[in-house]
């Protein structure tokens, strides 16, 4: 399938005339069973997935396990070519990939774009990261101790409905470049785009290294269950990070667990306002609100808490929503119909908590799919749902603080501990404030950004382990000391 308009070019019925498949020991698999994948835009249908059977699972997970061996005695130059080949095919069907992401998961078409490309700039940034073994001892005598790292084995990937192939593409290259295989899972809500970029990996890949079937929450609890799985890197809620890591406990499988985040950015009293808001904007209402690492909950101190309540609102105001093929949408609809009740019915609960003051937004938008319009809220007790949790949507609360301690008290009081963000003219100020915060990265007038090179992860429930960088990739093997005499 060469045509990139395939992804656009329903039938009569509405529905992408394409079979998805499976990837399995290099192969192409359809299913007996299989599921619409919803348009948030429009909440219909428009193409189906095929749901994996128990047996395309053995079959997956002893293609990776027979594959194996041979994957891990490559050298980690020879990984990497395969790997930036299929960055390149990436790069090359770009616009293809971006249109299908578009389509099942809501987000405009450029930053649709840009979620492909960065996929594969992460790629080629992961397997440029030397991993080398490390001398501890050397004595006269010929006693030497070496601590080298050894690939863990059959790595099982899930990944979530938010970001379906930058997260992907950290779960492959960080497994294939250290010397595992993979089976990997994406959600059920955006299983298409990456079907396709397993197809893309037969023809690159050798067979059985990089697998993918799709299916659902039963598909997800057999994989994390199955002794056949030696390591497993999930994102995801934390809910079921608990539920995965309880799963995963008979057998002691190694984890990465990247979990929620109820992120908050604190604006110190020197913040040039024209300068930091739209940062601050920006990365609240990013993809409708739906990242762990967004802008969760802003604090503002008193004496400019209502003109920053006004401004961001005011933004809100003039941000455009619709469909993500629509030129000039700065943000689409929420992925799915379960996130969009849930999100309805926060708000709803939120409009009746006393002292609230709804600025902007509150209410769906009247036209078919998943809409909520971009929500400022102030006046809330620190008690309030929308401020406690993570909401993963449209809805910004922003609350007040009276001194940088009781900033940093309100940011910390919760039992996540993601990211956070400072906003301020003064950098080192901002240095020593983010030392007190309870969260696994801590920026500095941004807020949102992953590298390749740099560690990610959380604090407290927001997850276990740190993905990315060399410490990341090093959670992908197993530490061996050989002690030479």
């Amino acid at each position: 399938m060469n045509n990139p308009s395939f992804a656009t070019s329903p039938n009569h019925a509405g529905e992408v005339e394409y079979v998805f498949t499976h990837t399995i020991d290099g192969r192409g698999e359809t299913s007996g069973e299989r599921d619409h994948v919803i348009n948030p835009a429009t909440g219909k249908g428009f193409a189906w997935a095929p749901l994996a059977s128990p047996q395309q699972l053995e079959r997956a997970i002893a293609a990776a396990r027979a594959a194996y061996p041979a994957w891990a005695r490559r050298g980690f130059g020879e990984r990497a070519e395969l790997l930036d080949a299929l960055a390149e095919a990436l790069r090359t069907r770009a616009e293809e990939l971006a249109r299908l992401l578009t389509r099942e998961q809501g987000k405009p078409l450029p930053v649709a774009r840009a979620e492909i490309l960065t996929a594969a700039e992460f790629i080629e940034g992961t397997v440029r990261i030397p991993i080398e073994s490390e001398a501890l001892t050397s004595f006269e005598g010929g006693r030497r101790t070496m601590l080298h790292y050894r690939p863990i084995g059959v790595v099982a990937g899930i990944t979530p409905w938010n970001v379906p192939i930058v997260l992907a593409s950290h779960k492959i290259v960080q497994a294939l470049y250290t010397g595992n295989t993979l089976v990997l899972k994406p959600s059920p809500y955006t299983p298409l785009t990456t079907l396709l970029l397993g197809e893309m990996a037969r023809a690159i890949l050798p067979a059985g290294v990089f697998n993918v079937v799709s299916g659902g929450n039963e598909l997800g609890q057999t994989i994390t269950s199955h002794p056949g799985i030696d390591r497993i890197t999930f994102t995801g809620s934390t809910a079921t990070g608990k539920r995965i890591m309880a799963s995963a406990a008979d057998t002691l499988k190694r984890l990465t667990l990247e979990l929620g985040g109820n992120d908050p950015a604190i604006i110190l009293d020197d913040a040039d306002l024209d300068k930091r808001l739209p940062g601050i904007f920006a990365s609240s209402f990013r993809l409708c609100g739906q990242v762990c690492m967004g802008i969760k909950r802003i604090y503002a101190p008193a004496r400019l808490y209502e003109t920053v309540c006004e401004r961001l609102a005011a933004m809100a105001q003039k941000h455009p929503v619709g469909d993500g093929f629509e030129p000039g949408v700065l943000m689409g609809p929420l992925q799915n119909r379960m996130q969009y009740d849930k999100i309805v019915a926060l708000l709803e609960e939120t409009r009746r908590e006393p002292g609230a003051r709804i600025l902007s937004g509150g209410h769906v938008l009247d036209r078919p799919g998943y809409f909520v319009a971009p929500t400022v809220v102030a006046g809330l007790p620190e008690s309030a749902r929308l401020v406690r949790e993570e909401q993963f949507g449209p809805l910004l609360p922003v609350q007040p603080y009276q001194t940088v301690d009781h900033a940093i008290a309100l940011a910390n009081d919760t039992n996540m501990g993601l990211s956070a963000s400072i906003w301020t003219e003064d950098p080192a100020r901002a240095g020593a404030i983010a030392a007190r915060l309870e969260a696994g990265t801590v920026w500095i007038n941004r807020h949102v950004n992953a590298d390749a090179n740099v560690p990610f992860g959380g604090f407290k429930e927001s997850g276990i382990g740190r993905e990315h960088g060399l410490m990341g990739l090093r959670s992908y093997m197993e530490p061996q000391v050989v002690d030479a005499a």
